[in-house]
């Protein structure tokens, strides 16, 4: 069996401790990941969604449980450890891209070796190889303002892997880029979760997006609602299944909304 990369126990996360309203924003959520999964993360707007992967990958703390990730505990890490530990052992994608326009693309591809302390030269080495992967290696002087939004996306892409992450942590990657480059993107994902390894969190709202991945998990009100493996169905398979638990999900929502 595959390596547990992350484990959750009983996590919940509570927003507003010790005020008159306190949100529960998750709510005893377990998990296991192993490496090498591909989890995509569903589920109507104010689920929990992103609180849910950013409990689980440092960004948040949980108000109660367990998250260990390679088999370190978060909660036992200090600041400065735990920023320490993202930058080696996790990639992060955003919808926005977050690259910074006063810095190169090879500047903002070098951001995490940077300030893991990595020598120049490795450097070097590391932001050219994993740019030349990702079909950037011809903007590594460009600044962002500069690149379409299909080669930002690729910047940060190689962002998050320049650091040889196995987990990869991509909320929305596609929220800014068309129908061709998301296509790409998420061909990009299967290829690097198939071959090599790479375990890839993913919160989306297509369920086509989300037909890419090999477990779908559909967040409601701050718990696991749905589980749907993909086993040995096709793509296409997975994707009606996928659209139906949505369906059905949305009724619910709606029927509840109406009571």
């Amino acid at each position: 069996m595959n390596k547990e990369i992350l484990v959750a126990k009983h996590v919940t996360k509570i927003y507003g401790v010790g005020t008159k309203h306190p949100v529960t924003a998750l709510q005893d959520i377990s998990l296991k990941m192993y490496e090498g999964d591909f989890i995509c993360v569903m589920g109507p707007s104010g689920s929990g969604k992103s609180t849910f992967i950013n409990t689980l990958s440092t960004i948040d703390v949980p108000t109660k449980g367990q998250v260990f990730i390679n088999g370190t505990e978060v909660r036992a890490m200090g600041e400065n450890e735990v920023g320490r530990f993202r930058y080696k052992n996790l990639g992060f994608i955003f919808q926005e891209f977050n690259l910074l326009d006063s810095l190169t693309i090879f500047e903002n591809i070098a951001i995490p070796l940077t300030l893991s302390d990595i020598p120049l030269n490795e450097i070097k080495e590391r932001v050219s190889n994993i740019a030349m992967k990702l079909s950037v290696d011809m903007l590594l002087d460009k600044y962002p303002h500069e690149c379409s939004g299909g080669q930002r996306q690729r910047a940060a892409i190689a962002r998050a892997l320049v650091t040889q992450p196995k987990l990869i942590v991509a909320d929305e990657p596609t929220g800014n880029l068309d129908s061709q480059n998301s296509h790409d993107l998420l061909e990009l994902f299967k290829r690097l979760n198939e071959e090599e390894g790479v375990s890839i969190l993913m919160v989306t709202h297509d369920s086509m997006i989300a037909s890419y991945s090999q477990k779908l998990l559909y967040i409601k009100d701050g718990q696991i609602a749905e589980t749907i493996e993909k086993g040995q169905l096709s793509q296409k398979e997975y994707f009606y299944k996928i659209v139906d638990v949505n369906s059905v999900e949305s009724q619910k929502l709606f029927v509840d909304e109406q009571v």
